[in-house]
Formats: structure tokens, sequence, C-alpha cells
């Protein structure tokens, strides 16, 4: 099976409302989120895509439309996590992101797959399926989901 990988990453804070650690009050990652798609590879003279399973840049607008831009920059909070979420709901034009668990990179990573595989499935009429998603929150600490 030929895969391929696009590697975005984006700024985020978040916090887990009922960890024992430090984790529990608010603080931000630089995320590194990695898109790996299978597909056929398109054999047609004078194709745009001749020979990819689809454009790199293809790959990043769509998951910049629907997930990267929205996250990026944002804070993202848990619905039950009441006091920061009013908190963050008093400040002006501020980007939050509430989502309904709470948000470690496990879970931020099932979500990102959710949203996503729809995006890329059969994208362009071709055979194209994300088959992983992998959310770093630190270099040396990260989830991965496959489809």
């Amino acid at each position: 099976m030929l895969t391929i990988t696009r590697k975005m990453e984006f700024d985020a804070g978040h916090r887990i409302p009922d960890h024992s650690s430090q984790c529990r009050n608010l603080h931000g990652h630089r995320y590194t989120l990695q898109i790996t798609l299978t597909g056929d590879v398109v054999q047609q003279d004078g194709e745009s895509d001749n020979g990819m399973i689809m454009d790199f840049g293809d790959i990043k607008a769509l998951a910049n439309q629907h997930l990267v831009g929205l996250w990026d920059h944002s804070f993202i909070v848990y619905e039950n996590d009441h006091v920061i979420k009013n908190f963050l709901a008093q400040l002006p034009d501020h980007k939050t992101v509430v989502i309904d668990r709470v948000p470690t990179v496990e879970n931020l990573a099932k979500i990102a797959f959710d949203i996503l595989k729809d995006v890329y499935h059969d994208r362009y009429g071709r055979s194209l399926k994300l088959t992983k998603v992998t959310l770093y929150e630190t270099p040396n600490c990260w989830a991965e989901i496959d489809g």
C-alpha cells in the first residue's frame, strides 16, 4: 500500500481540568499534525496530479480550511469546563474552540481524524482515504489513530 503524509503545525492552548499534574493549568503547545492518505496514483498524461496520489498543497489547503485554521491560535476547551469556558466567553473576539470531551492529545487526534476523514474521502473522484492521523503535543508525546 502506498501512502503519502503531509505535516503541518499549529499553536493552541488547553487545560486538562481534573488532572493531578500541572496540565490542569492553562497552557499551550506547538502541535504537529501528520495526515496520512492512501489512494491510487494518478496515471494520466496532462493531469496536474499525474504521478501523485494527491498534491501536498491540496492536502494542506483542505486541512487548513476544515481544521488547522480553526484550531490555530485558539484555546480548546472542554464544554463541561464551565469556569474556563465562561471566562473565555467574556474576552472580546477570543478564538475559543469548544469540544465535547477533555482536550487531551488522544481526544484531539480522534476529533481531527473524524473531521478530516470525510474531507479527503474519494476527493476528486479518486479512491482516496485518510488512513492515519498523528498529533504531536510535544516532540516526545503524541497520539495516533488509524482508520
